[in-house]
């Protein structure tokens, strides 16, 4: 009979232990985490926050506890709901703010695991149609209207009890071809605007908080955005927007919203001349969408400053599509360098009273537009891919609190 050396029977027994640490960068820990708690040779399990521990370069040490000491709010998957301490919209609402919401769509409210955390009104007290409530979603022909997937998010906001912005009536992508490339008059097409953006916004009278009613005007050199509305209507397409929305519905806040206007820029002056030439010739606007999608380590100069600059001109503003991506794969200090920038977006918002809420742009990663978008980058969110909260959450926190 074969006689096993005892060397070989202590390297068997070593193998569980070896396949059960986790690999360098990889979580390893925090409330609600169920994988392994070791790190290979070399790395150490590091707390990043209550949530997120990382096995980070370095000598070996214990790992940190799972349990939470009981002064520690729940797991963010389940369980009790998180402690007013954490729940962010409790938080922003606690500095005088509407709301913290996130966008959402259609598709990942199958997802049980996400809806428990996105339907938490104390978590996300407003949310956002990444896409059902556009014109290709909304009138794939003209005049024929589906309501299906807006109905849906719509009826989900009107039962958590959050609020709900409406995302977008005019903007030049995720067109039907027959608006698109329609060859319209002036007069068709102001028509065709008219009964869009009126039909859209009268649906949902008293259910939405705010439009995105002009979505991305402009070009990044400040110039107007080339696309069938500017080149058949000018500028005017926009007044015709915004003045259908307030026939549909008088109370609903209307906006524009835009990326790259977040800090002082050509683009953000030229959207400051055309807040100032609306309130001029009495078109309604109410508001400023700035979007935020930054990159970690890259966020403008001046934020606080630019959104004073916007409230001085009589509109209210938010930042409504917030997220800050990273080169994969991330690292203890790209992680580190998101949170200390969510924590400067969210602190500029909580410093100007006008700006009444952030809404980050899908809170998982597991649901970015990110990766699809720009290859090769992602982990934009406050939430990983699998829905446990990254040191990015701790940022909001410190942001509203600050």
């Amino acid at each position: 009979m074969f006689k096993l050396s005892s060397r070989f029977v202590a390297l068997v027994a070593l193998i569980p232990f070896a396949v059960a640490q986790q690999a360098e960068w990889d979580q390893c820990g925090g409330i609600g985490w169920t994988g392994g708690t070791t790190c290979v040779s070399g790395t150490v399990c590091t707390v990043m926050n209550s949530y997120y521990s990382q096995c980070l370069p370095g000598t070996a040490a214990p790992p940190p506890p799972t349990s939470p000491p009981t002064s520690t709010p729940t797991a963010p998957s389940g369980g009790a709901p998180p402690s007013s301490a954490t729940a962010l919209n409790t938080i922003a609402k606690s500095k005088g703010k509407l709301y913290f919401g996130s966008a959402t769509d259609n598709p990942e409210l199958t997802d049980t695991a996400y809806t428990t955390i996105l339907d938490d009104n104390t978590m996300f007290g407003q949310i956002t149609p990444g896409n059902s409530m556009k014109w290709d979603a909304t009138e794939p022909e003209q005049g024929v209207f589906t309501w299906t997937g807006a109905d849906q998010i719509a009826n989900l906001a009107e039962t958590n009890g959050q609020l709900l912005r409406g995302h977008n009536c005019v903007w030049y992508s995720q067109l039907p071809s027959w608006v698109s490339s329609s060859g319209f008059t002036a007069a068709q097409l102001t028509s065709v605007i008219q009964t869009h953006c009126g039909t859209l916004v009268g649906r949902y009278k008293g259910q939405v908080y705010s439009w995105d009613v002009v979505n991305e005007p402009f070009n990044d050199d400040g110039t107007w955005r080339s696309d069938v509305f500017y080149n058949t209507l000018n500028t005017e397409y926009v007044s015709i927007a915004l003045n259908a929305a307030r026939t549909a519905d008088p109370n609903a806040k209307l906006y524009i919203n835009d990326y790259n206007i977040e800090g002082p820029s050509a683009k953000t002056t030229s959207m400051q001349n055309l807040v100032k030439s609306l309130k001029a010739a009495n078109v309604p606007l109410d508001g400023i969408g700035l979007q935020g999608h930054f990159i970690v380590g890259e966020l403008p100069s001046g934020i606080e400053d630019n959104l004073r600059a916007f409230t001085a001109l009589g509109v209210e503003v938010a930042f409504t599509e917030l997220d800050i991506r990273m080169t994969l794969p991330s690292t203890a200090a790209l992680l580190a360098q998101q949170s200390t920038d969510y924590e400067t977006v969210v602190s500029a918002c909580a410093a100007v009273e006008g700006c009444v809420g952030v809404t980050i742009w899908d809170y998982t990663d597991k649901y970015s537009w990110v990766p699809a978008t720009f290859p090769g980058q992602g982990a934009a969110c406050p939430w990983d891919q699998n829905l446990q909260r990254k040191p990015a959450f701790q940022g909001i926190i410190n942001g509203w609190n600050s």
